[in-house]
Parts: structure tokens; sequence; C-alpha cells
């Protein structure tokens, strides 16, 4: 029977757990209702002081859809964001997206290459036109996924980081930090893709190995000394040669240092370049000598700025030989002049020799095209410049600032070694180029006069004004460029708020709770946020950090497009065929001889595509996963073994209704009893809960995941619900009612527990079970997402009843045991015969009867001697009165004699081992002697009834 889930009659829950058909439900309710709304009252009446809880979104980029680790991420902040709400503080969960200059122009322009237009012939503003067309279209998709893996997000307060009002804040922070001094425009080594044709960041270029070669070239001395006339420089990139500005050994490498001072003849060029020493010199690495480039190396940038060398450059931006360059390799492209120069540098015997080398190659992670160093005019913020008298920390850089808020404290990371990752970045930091040659983003805020002056402004009257004040008349031209879209994404912790007005919001939410991240932007986004909210706000952007791994495929690689290894979350709630996962994952890739063979691996590995799992399934199974700084290798089986979880605790909850629903639980005449089994797992719960509030605390959300998992499946549904049908069927009317206010009370608060990990599920069955409790009436229209959260009451913790299930337990599996052994059907009920304390064995009968199958439990004071196999618990002895194979007990036996000798030999040892006794706790020392004496009793019993066979 399939039912609306909007129904409230408690008689109807459906047969089997359809996640499709209440997650479409629910969520809609929850945004209806506002549940998510901060700032209002919604959270429980009867919880501590509200207190504000802020999460605000890492912000996904316009580009497509959601990935592996928005779904891991998501996870664990609304995790936090919907056990703070039940705990009654004034939760916010801000929700956004990146306007992700680079990645979102190339999808549009790639679109616009499909139709033969290029961006140039539509026009800048045209152009933009189209990315925002884009952006609705791609932005609606993210946030309809993310309502998908049901994030309880503050709508209302959606942001985008192109938004006008962000756009202000992006505007103000590059003005202020201009006035400041700590914003300049200057020509510096960039990271530049010559396919894009603008600077990209370190994170947007990706290094891998490749086969390579090292050419070996002869350079000569203008002059021979002690008879050496030349040099052998090595390299493996011969047409930067064409700029060199020196060659360099090391100052104490002794084959050289006569030739300090000297000068070579550039091959090919003809110029006169100095030998320097710089100890950056690997003197055991080629030949010891070196060519210097300051135009195209980063490392021999910083040599020239060291020895105030010229910086030539010979590649033009679209990567081709410059005019500064012989005229015969001007205009080549910079890997046909590669060639030309090396045929050029053979015939004139400077070349000595090439040997194939392996070698670092950078490439742009979206265009795969090989990244140049090059010299440009770009932006930059001076990271290590101390801040002016005016500002919030004068004499202080903004590096220092960040460093000393996670020094002091204000700013944790978990796990803790995240901390000094951090702080070798920041203390190597070098000024951040800001500025991007792209047509998408936030337009730098500066104007230049015809004259060449420089105006920044919050606008172009401003810029105007200022021109006429310094007596410069005519137009003025706005720079092109854009901003870095990690220089606007570094202000959203305050922007986002309402800054630069002074709001409400700012003043409530700045600092947020936690931000939730991977740890490969620490420095990209995580330090910058901190070094701009210091700054600009004199708050700390958030007040802990928490780093995850990366979520990588079973094999452990990072999830790619180019690999075909990626997951879309949506496939797995919803479920996807085969033949919709291999177009999905081959289509746009360039290269038919890899699409090919991705489809091939993806048949083999999932044959049947994948199931619908649903949202609650994937969430869990996120959690389960979220070892702190670990990375994650994903495997669809813990998504099926969590599926299965949902199912069990449905049908758990289908148990306790139809035997709870229509019986008076409260208001009755019988006043209920409670029995050892109920205060057991009463008493189990508080330490459930106990368990949780801690891996909430320590953000150790695979101990939450499986502590609820341990205790819904294994202790509520195998052992709970089983004894609980034992007491309905056989107890009381005082202990019936006991056991069925237990089985619903529990339950009830188990969904509450389970809520923040798996809403879904959660909500549908709480709104059912909570009637039958007595949390709600049938016409109080309320979620569990607003009830309190469960806490645990050490009072009721009860450990002579946690003993009394303990031993009862033990005794249900050994006479299942038994029965395995003998290869008893489930259908075959026998009696047993059982030695021990009476008054236990009194107490334990029914569930040992029900629980193992029995035809009855006879309780004696000494077991017959008729060879039967028998299990020893403790002080008890139980026997199956059936015929048995004695040589069959013969050896089941001395098999656990062996056994229990070898772990007495093994307790013995530690207890013999000096260091052992001496350096571990009192407790485990006297665990290993109860070991010991335990072991020994049951090897003395197991013997006498080995015995007793002859």
């Amino acid at each position: 029977m399939t039912i609306n889930p909007s129904q409230n009659d408690t008689d109807q829950l459906a047969k089997s757990f359809d996640p499709q058909q209440i997650e479409s439900h629910w969520y809609a309710q929850w945004e209806r209702k506002g549940y998510f709304t901060g700032g209002q009252h919604v959270a429980p009446a009867n919880a501590a002081q509200s207190q504000a809880f802020v999460i605000q979104f890492p912000p996904p980029n316009v580009t497509g859809t959601l990935h592996m680790g928005h779904a891991f991420n998501q996870t664990v902040m609304d995790g936090l964001v919907r056990y703070h709400r039940m705990r009654g503080d004034d939760t916010v969960f801000i929700p956004g997206t990146d306007h992700a200059g680079i990645a979102t122009q190339i999808v549009v322009e790639r679109q616009l290459d499909a139709q033969n237009v290029s961006r140039h012939d539509l026009g800048r503003e045209k152009f933009v036109e189209k990315v925002w067309e884009w952006k609705q279209k791609s932005g609606n998709a993210i946030t309809e996924q993310f309502r998908r893996l049901g994030s309880s997000c503050d709508w209302e307060r959606e942001y985008f980081t192109m938004d006008d009002n962000l756009s202000r804040g992006v505007v103000e922070t590059f003005v202020r930090l201009h006035e400041q001094g700590l914003i300049y425009r200057g020509k510096r080594l960039v990271n530049w893709d010559p396919v894009l044709g603008t600077a990209v960041s370190d994170l947007e270029v990706v290094s891998e190995e490749e086969d390579g070669f090292m050419w070996e070239i002869r350079y000569p001395l203008t002059k021979p000394v002690d008879g050496i006339s030349h040099l052998v420089v090595a390299t493996t990139r011969p047409e930067t040669m064409l700029g060199d500005v020196a060659v360099m050994v090391h100052p104490e490498d002794e084959r050289y240092a006569h030739l300090i001072g000297a000068t070579v003849e550039l091959p090919l060029v003809g110029r006169q370049i100095p030998i320097i020493a710089d100890d950056y010199v690997d003197r055991e690495f080629g030949t010891g000598v070196v060519k210097v480039t300051p135009a195209h190396d980063f490392n021999d940038y910083a040599v020239g700025q060291r020895h105030g060398l010229d910086m030539i450059s010979i590649l033009t931006l679209d990567a081709r030989i410059s005019d500064e360059a012989p005229e015969s390799y001007r205009g080549l492209d910079r890997f046909e002049a590669r060639k030309r120069i090396v045929d050029d540098l053979d015939a004139q015997n400077a070349l000595q020799g090439v040997k194939p080398h392996k070698l670092m190659v950078p490439r742009g992670d979206r265009s795969n095209t090989v990244i140049e160093p090059m010299l440009t005019d770009q932006w930059f913020v001076a990271m290590s410049k101390p801040a002016p008298t005016d500002t919030l920390h004068p004499g202080k850089s903004i590096t220092d600032v960040a460093l000393e808020v996670v020094a002091d404290g204000r700013i944790k990371f978990y796990p803790e070694n995240w901390t000094t990752t951090y702080n070798q970045w920041l203390e190597k930091i070098q000024d951040w180029c800001i500025s991007r040659q792209l047509w998408w983003g936030h337009q730098i805020p500066a104007w230049y006069a015809e004259d060449g002056q420089i105006f920044v402004a919050r606008s172009e009257a401003d810029a105007l004004q200022q021109a006429k004040a310094a007596g410069v008349s005519g137009p003025l031209t706005r720079d092109p460029d854009v901003l870095d879209t990690w220089f606007s994404s570094a202000l959203v912790p305050f922007t986002d708020l309402g800054w630069p007005e002074q709001t409400p919001d700012l003043d409530h939410y700045l600092p947020s709770s936690v931000l939730v991240t991977g740890f490969d932007i620490i420095f990209f986004w995580v330090a910058r946020m901190v070094m701009m909210s210091m700054h600009m706000t004199g708050k700390v952007p958030f007040k802990t950090v928490y780093v995850h791994g990366l979520v990588c495929d079973m094999d452990g690689k990072k999830m790619s497009k180019s690999k075909g290894n990626t997951i879309d979350p949506v496939d797995l709630i919803d479920g996807i065929a085969l033949e919709d996962l291999l177009e999905k994952r081959s289509s746009g890739l360039m290269n038919p001889k890899q699409a090919a063979s991705i489809r091939k691996k993806t048949s083999k590995d999932y044959p049947n595509g994948f199931p619908a799992y649903g949202t609650d399934a994937l969430r869990f199974t996120m959690a389960a996963y979220a070892t702190l700084g670990r990375n994650i290798n994903f495997d669809l089986k813990r998504c099926e073994g969590y599926r299965n979880f949902c199912n069990k605790l449905w049908n758990a909850t289908r148990f306790v209704l139809m035997n709870t629903e229509g019986h008076a639980l409260e208001g009755s005449a019988v006043t209920p009893e409670l029995s050892f089994a109920d205060q057991w797992v009463i008493s189990q719960l508080q330490r459930l809960e106990a368990d949780i509030e801690r891996g909430f605390s320590d953000y150790r959300f695979d101990n939450i995941a499986n502590a609820l998992y341990h205790f819904i499946w294994n202790e509520y549904c195998d052992w709970y619900v089983e004894l609980a049908k034992v007491q309905i069927q056989h107890g009381t009317p005082a202990a019936q009612l006991g056991t069925r206010r237990t089985l619903i009370r529990v339950l009830e608060t188990l969904l509450r527990l389970a809520h923040p990990i798996i809403p879904f599920i959660t909500e549908e069955l709480w709104q059912k079970v909570s009637l039958v409790a007595g949390k709600r009436q049938a016409e109080d229209e309320t979620s569990v997402s607003v009830q309190p959260y469960p806490a645990p009451n050490s009072t009721l913790i009860n450990e002579q009843a946690e003993a009394q299930v303990a031993e009862l337990k033990a005794q249900v599996e050994a006479v299942r045991a038994l029965r395995g052994e003998m290869n008893l059907s489930p259908a075959q009920r026998v009696p047993l015969i059982a030695q021990g304390k009476r008054k236990v064995l009194e107490a334990n009968g029914m569930y040992l009867s029900a629980l193992a199958k029995l035809e009855g439990v006879e309780i004696v004071d000494q077991l017959p001697d008729v060879g039967a196999p028998v299990q020893i618990v403790g002080t008890t002895q139980l026997m199956l009165h059936v015929e048995i194979d004695v040589e069959a007990e013969r050896i089941r036996l001395s098999k656990e004699i062996e056994r229990l000798q070898n772990e007495i030999t093994k307790a013995n040892g530690k207890l013999s081992n000096a260091s052992f006794v001496e350096r571990a706790p009192a407790a485990v020392v006297e665990q290993e002697k109860n070991r010991v004496a335990q072991f020994g009793e049951t090897l003395t019993k197991v013997q006498e009834q080995l015995a007793k066979l002859g």
C-alpha cells in the first residue's frame, strides 16, 4: 500500500520505505513552514538560552552540477545546523554560489564556439549578458540539488558573489586597500595561460610528471680563462635561452669560483651576459651551471631581484616569440621555436648533448595548455607590508594578523595539525596577484587617463572627480581586467551580511561558528578570508575550521571528468541506468579513445548502473566516512548497507506502531512496570545520547553515525524489539504497558537523535510516532527538525539492568551456537537444560525460549551425564537435550580448551611483562587479571565436560 506522506493517520505507514516520495514532500513542507529561517523563534521553547549558530556555504561554482565533495560537505554542515537548531540556537545556514570567473567564462565561450561565435564577435556587454543567462540556468540547478540533499538553508539569505550588495563590498574593499597602499599595480611574474589569455592562480595549475628532454648547451666565454673556453648549461626549455641575462654557479663551487665576474656570449643571440654566484644553485645537479631567465622562471625571477638583473620577455601573451628575440625566431610558436633553436644550436656545434628527462610540467587545469611564467602588468595585494596608522591593525601586515588569530586561539582547526600547514603557507607568502584578463567578474574599479595616470574610485563619477582635482581633463578608460574570483570569495563572510553597511546581521552573525572545507583551499580561500575579515571588520570570519579530505573513487583516485570516475550525488539518490551513466561520463570528451576506455571501465564497475539509494542513505554514508582529515575512498556498497539500515528502521517502526497504536499508554488505571530489559534499553539510550553529544562537539561524524547504526540496528531492533515481543506476549498488564511505553518513547527519541544525519525518513516516521508517544496532538502541525534534541540523563543509567541483559545476551548466543554446531533447523524446538543461578535463569527463561527457539528451559542442580554438548557462560552451563555425535563433541571441546589456553597464555604474557604492568593504566592491568581468572574458570568447566565424554 502506498500512501500520501502528508497523511497524519498513525495507522497508515507504508509497508516499505520509498525515499523519493517522502523527500519531495517534506522538503517543500519545511521550506513552506519557514523552519530554516534564521532570526525568528523556531527553536524548542524549552531550550537553553539561544545563541547564534551560523554556517556559510563554501560557494560552489555556477558551472554545472554538484559533485560528491559537495554531498560530503553538505552532510557535515547540515548535520551541524540541524543539531544546533534542535538545541534551540538561533541557527542560520547561509547558502550561496560563486561566479567562478575563468570556469564560467570557459563554459559560455564553448557554447558560443559550437555556434561559430566568439566573445569578441558579441562584444563585452553582450557576452556578459550571455553569461548571466547561463548563471540563471546553472545556479538554479545547483540550488535544486542542495534541496535534494536536504540542506536546511535559509534561502531568503541566498547570495551570489556578483549580486549588487556583494559587488559593492568588493569595490569598497579594493578602494580602501588601494588608499592604504596595500593594493598596487606592477609588472611581476605570474602564471600565464596562453590559451585563455589570463593570469591564473596556483590552484588552477596542475603539475604532473611528463617525459621530456634535458638539452646541454655550450655557452662560450667571452675570453677563455685558464684554458676554459665555455660552460655547459643544462635546460629543459631551450627556447627561453633567448631571454637569458646571466649564467649562475654556486659561490662555493671550486670548479667555477675563478670564473665569477667573467662573461659568456649567449649562443644564437650574441649578447654578452655575466657569470654570477648564488647559493640557489645545486652543485650536484647536472654541470652545476644554470642559465638565468628572470622573465620566464619564478626561481630565476627571485635571483634577478637579488642581483638587479634585467628582465627580457621573449614571449608574447599568446606564447609566440616576441620582438625581443633575434628576427629569425619572431612570431614562432614557443614549441616550434624550441625545435628551430635546437637545430640551430646543433648546426653551430653549441649543442653538447640531449638526454631523456622526466620533469614536472605545469598545465592549466581548464585549458590543459602548458602554463608560462610571464612578466605582465597586474594588480597585487601587498601581503607583508605594514598597514598604515589609520587602519584597525596599524603597523601590522594582513598576514601578521592572520597568523595571530590562529596562534591565540580565536580560530581553531579540526584536526589541529592543519594549523601547521596554515602557518607554513603564510610564513612563505608572496604578494597576491588579484587581476585576471577576463570579461566575466568584478571589473577592477580603476580608470586610466590618456597620460597613463590611474584613478581608483568607487564609481566613474568619483574617478572623474579625482582626475579633475589632479588637473587631468579628457576621457577616462576603465581597466578591462576583472578581479580574481578568490578576491571576492574572500570577502563573503562579511559582504553577504550587508557590509560595508553596519547591519544587524553583521553584528549578530559575524563571526560564523564553523567553516567546513577541504584541505586543498586552506591557503587560497581560508587564509584570505581571515586576512580580509580581520582587516576590514576587525572580526575573525569564523571560530572553527573543520578540514576534511577529498572524496575519491573506490580505488583512491581523485574524481575528475577526464578520468570518467565522477559521481553526481543525485544519480545515487534517484538511480541511473547504465546507458545513461555511460553517456554522462563520456559526453564532452574530445578524445574518442579516452571516451571508449571510460565507457568500458564504467560498464565493468557498474554493470547495472546505480540503484536509487535515497538521500538519507547517501547522507549516512558520508557521515560514516567523515573521519577527521582523511581522504574518502567512496564505495557504493556502503550506500547499499545504509539503505538497508533505513529499511530496518522503517520496519521496526511499523512493528512498534502496530503494537502501541490503539493502546492507552497514558492515563491508564494500570501503573506501568519496567522490566530489566526496559530499564536496560533506557540506560543504553543515555549512553548513546552522551556519545552523540561528544561526537558533535568533536566534529566526529563517523562516531555519530557508527553509534546510531549500532544502537538502532543491534540494540534496539535486534535485541530490544525481540525482548519486547516476549514481554507483550507473556507479561502482566502492567509489564505490557511499561514495554509499550518504552518501545514508543525510545523510538521517538532515536528519531530525534538521527534527524540531523537522516532528515527525511526520521521526519516521516516521527510524524506517526510522535502522536502515539504523546509528543504532539493530531492538529499540531510541527516538525521533528524543531523539537528539542535529546540530552543524556545519567540518573537513568542502570548498570544492574545492563549486566542482566549482557548475561541474557550471552546465554542466547551460547544456545544459538549450540544449535549451529548441532545443525538444528530454526523450526526445530528442543528443550534446554540449564545449571546455574536459579533466579537469573528463571528471569531469563521466557526470553531464552523465544529468542533461541526452545521447547522450554529446565533448571537443574547438576547437568545429566549424557554426553550432550554444553556451552558455558560464566557460572552457567547450558545443554540442549538432543542426541549427539560424541566424537564430534569431543573435537569441539578440545578446540575450545585449546582456544582458552591460548587466551590465558596471551594474558599471562602481558602480566609477566614488567614494562606493560608499569606503564599500562591500572584499570587495564586489572582487566587482564580478570580475563585470566574468567578464562581459567571456563577452562576448568570445559575440561570437566570433556572428561565426562570419556
